[in-house]
């Protein structure tokens, strides 16, 4: 099945077009950008069972962007209709435009060049097997709760299994006078996490999820509780890591964080135009190993970052940011690309409409190589296994990484020996990361259960991945 289209949006579409033309007589270029989300999450733990709208991410209204020759403005509003229009353009006119003369002298100015108003004319929307509102609130949480008496089942030691799912609807209209698009999304997350007790602290294992899709998802959810629960009971007896630089294998969800983190953000080129990347000064450099191509891709990979266009009016693109261990380029919002001489490559977007667009990544994954898991643990003499990753962060301007694990086990004479460390912290130099790693597996997993912050703010859904991969890293 097909997301539908939304009515409250469709219903507005002729007074934004009238919008636009009202602001077209004064302005070589508007556009505005029409958005209708739902979003709603549901958790079950031992604290009860909660089903709430993210409110967060549930929104309705508009944001208009005009070109005044130097550069751009825009305003957010909430309704519309054709009494509304010209207060709309007065607002702009006459409050939001001379804005620009009250910045002080002192502070350089910097001109931007019109958007390319390509014409384009689409509508597009994804597809799910089951939605969530067929399947209906009660019986989310009916499954939710089943798989929750099975973790607790599975293994003796557990205090807690909690099992959580959300998913965003998301409808938008970009319009000019020239452009009609329409996209219609469905993404769906879940997780289980498991808890045990560990003198006075708790441990824990969790597992995320996503699709883009629906509730079919909680299908997949249910394969994973009996290891994720053992993995909880196990990290009780977890030793602390020897700080050093380890020979390692990661999951595919820990090359996601490092490819999140040691480069992702790197290279999103609003940085290039604060001048806050190093990778503005080594795009056609060797950053990695010849092993290492990444992209970022909202329209070649389905998870959760997917989309057809972004929030500026771009196309979705598949972009080659590593090939072959040479920086290509960057990722760029639409403004970003007028300041730096470039074009945009699909990454504009808002956390709502009453947020500024910046670059931000979508589906961000090293491809696969041509390796066997288990050839590459065997391949280790004396290292680790690193897996779960929890949280991360990257210094762009000096390529600095640190990333937090949740554990890592032994690995000896090519052979998991059952030794297991707990927590670990994964800290280096990006290019050095990147330039150690020598196996890749052949197949890559995809996850894009948690979201993505620009800074300490800003949050959009985002997914990453990759393969196996093995490495040199030093760890905490």
């Amino acid at each position: 099945m097909k997301v539908a289209s939304s009515r409250y949006l469709l219903d507005r579409k002729a007074y934004l077009k009238e919008l636009i033309a009202a602001l077209r007589e004064k302005y070589s270029y508007a556009s505005v950008l029409a958005a209708d989300a739902k979003a709603y999450q549901f958790s079950v733990s031992r604290a009860g069972i909660q089903v709430s709208e993210d409110t967060r991410f549930s929104e309705r209204g508009f944001v208009v962007r005009v070109y005044d020759g130097t550069n751009y403005a825009e305003y957010s509003f909430n309704e519309i209709g054709r009494e509304t229009i010209p207060e709309i353009v007065k607002k702009v006119e006459k409050e939001l435009l001379p804005l620009d003369a009250e910045v002080p002298g002192s502070v350089t100015k910097k001109r931007n060049r019109q958007q390319t108003d390509e014409g384009t004319v689409f509508s597009g929307s994804t597809s799910y097997e089951i939605h969530p509102d067929e399947m209906g609130n009660d019986e989310i949480v009916r499954r939710l709760s089943a798989l929750r008496e099975d973790g607790l089942k599975a293994v003796e030691g557990l205090v807690e299994f909690r099992t959580f799912l959300s998913y965003q609807e998301i409808h938008k209209l970009f319009l000019t006078d020239k452009t009609d698009m329409e996209q219609n999304v469905l993404w769906t997350c879940g997780g289980i996490l498991a808890m045990a007790p560990a003198g006075g602290a708790l441990k824990d294992s969790m597992q995320g999820y996503s699709v883009l899709g629906g509730v079919e998802l909680l299908d997949r959810m249910a394969h994973d509780v009996e290891r994720v629960a053992k993995t909880a009971v196990e990290l009780t007896k977890a030793e602390p890591l020897k700080p050093g630089t380890y020979e390692c294998v990661c999951t595919p969800s820990v090359t996601g964080m490092i490819v999140h983190e040691a480069f992702g953000h790197g290279v999103e080129m609003d940085m290039f135009v604060k001048d806050r990347a190093l990778a503005k000064y080594n795009v056609g450099t060797k950053v990695a190993s010849e092993l290492v191509t990444m992209r970022d891709t909202a329209c070649a990979l389905n998870d959760a970052g997917s989309y057809f266009f972004d929030d500026e009016g771009t196309l979705s693109k598949d972009t080659v940011i590593i090939e072959k261990g040479i920086l290509k380029r960057g990722m760029c919002d639409a403004a970003s690309a007028g300041y730096l001489g470039t074009e945009p490559t699909g990454n504009g977007r808002r956390e709502s409409f009453q947020r500024k667009a910046y670059t931000r990544m979508t589906n961000t994954v090293f491809e696969a190589g041509h390796d066997k898991v288990e050839d590459m643990i065997a391949s280790v003499k004396d290292g680790l296994l690193l897996a779960e990753p929890t949280s991360g962060m990257e210094d762009p301007k000096n390529w600095g990484i640190q990333c937090m694990v949740n554990y890592a086990r032994e690995i000896k004479d090519g052979k998991l020996t059952g030794r297991i460390f707990s927590p670990i912290v994964l800290t280096g130099f990006v290019p050095d990361l990147l330039k150690s790693i020598t196996m890749m597996s052949d197949t890559m997993e995809t996850c894009g259960s948690g979201f993505c912050g620009k800074g300490h703010k800003e949050w959009v859904k985002v997914s990453d991945g990759g393969p196996w991969i093995k490495a040199t890293i030093r760890l905490g």
